[in-house]
């Protein structure tokens, strides 16, 4: 975090001289040229990677610094006007805005850019991948503990307490269960907080009893166009909204199964800006949102916000 503190006081720094002067403009960047930070909820750093790779690439007066951190700390960001450009897996409230608008004196906006896939992984020793949307609140409500709890036919060696395993301690992952899924019920006091998506993989991947909650493009497989094939080191879920799962109604987190609302952990994500317009945040969002960024979103298996998806009918022999 030393590092992230350094890099924020340098922005504050240089936001502080924007508006010197009895709130006369100063910037000198551009939508093209210059330098920013940006804060990026760490679900999505493999895409915001990229976006920056190519956007740097073709605009080489631009120099974009990320911050990648749990989805509190990003916010903090927003809401103190250390950084001005979040990337987040939630929009702003309405009190968020008025906070913004009547304390900061900033106008917000807001752009969907993405619809991403919340992935539940298994370590390849575990055969039986189908599992219930129920059965999923079950386990994240200490109300099951044991895979044998879930399906008497999974194998002896997974006959074993079940580990599950998130990427930070203030994840928008963890949020979304327990919104979205637990609807607000208390959460098992087993879950743990790793330090990042790549641990929960590493972890799960070495742990037979595990499972990992992370987001798609952590384990999507880049080299596939079709994007129906993941990280060969763990095996992901099929979930269903039926009360038995079974492989014609368990699906998972391809891109068409998010267009079509098939796959359930399914999410927005969100460009939030509170920066003027026509500078280099800006600009950025606009790379984003345009053709060449939403290519960059289906590439990493999220569905774009502006692009349509192809819908692949795969029949299993």
């Amino acid at each position: 975090m030393k590092k992230h503190s350094l890099i924020l006081i340098v922005f504050v720094t240089l936001l502080s001289s924007c508006n010197s002067g009895g709130g006369r403009v100063t910037r000198t960047d551009t939508p093209t040229s210059g330098k920013a930070i940006i804060a990026v909820d760490e679900c999505f750093s493999p895409i915001l990677t990229e976006e920056i790779a190519v956007f740097t690439n073709l605009n080489v007066e631009a120099e974009i610094t990320p911050v990648y951190a749990g989805e509190k700390e990003i916010f903090d960001y927003l809401f103190s006007d250390s950084i001005r450009l979040i990337i987040a897996a939630r929009d702003i409230t309405q009190d968020e805005r008025n906070y913004i608008s009547k304390e900061l004196k900033l106008t917000p906006r807001v752009q969907k850019i993405a619809t991403d896939g919340i992935a539940l992984i298994v370590n390849p020793a575990n055969r039986d991948t189908l599992m219930t949307v129920a059965a999923l609140k079950k386990i994240m409500t200490g109300e099951i503990t044991q895979w044998k709890d879930i399906n008497p036919a999974f194998s002896s060696s997974l006959n074993r307490e079940i580990q599950v395993v998130f990427d930070h301690p203030s994840s928008s992952t963890l949020r979304f269960i327990s919104d979205s899924i637990c609807k607000g019920e208390k959460l098992s006091e087993r879950l743990r907080a790793l330090n990042g998506n790549k641990e929960v993989i590493d972890y799960v991947a070495s742990t037979p009893e595990a499972i990992g909650v992370i987001g798609v493009n952590w384990i999507s497989n880049p080299n596939d166009s079709t994007k129906l094939s993941f990280d060969k080191k763990i095996r992901v879920v099929s979930l269903s909204r039926s009360d038995e799962a079974t492989y014609d109604n368990s699906y998972k987190p391809y891109p068409a199964y998010l267009s079509t609302g098939d796959y359930p952990l399914v999410r927005d994500v969100y460009v939030i800006l509170t920066d003027l317009r026509e500078t280099l945040p800006a600009g950025f969002v606009h790379f984003i949102a345009g053709d060449s960024g939403q290519r960059i979103i289906l590439k990493a298996g999220l569905l774009p916000a502006t692009r349509p998806t192809r819908l692949i009918n795969i029949q299993s022999e």
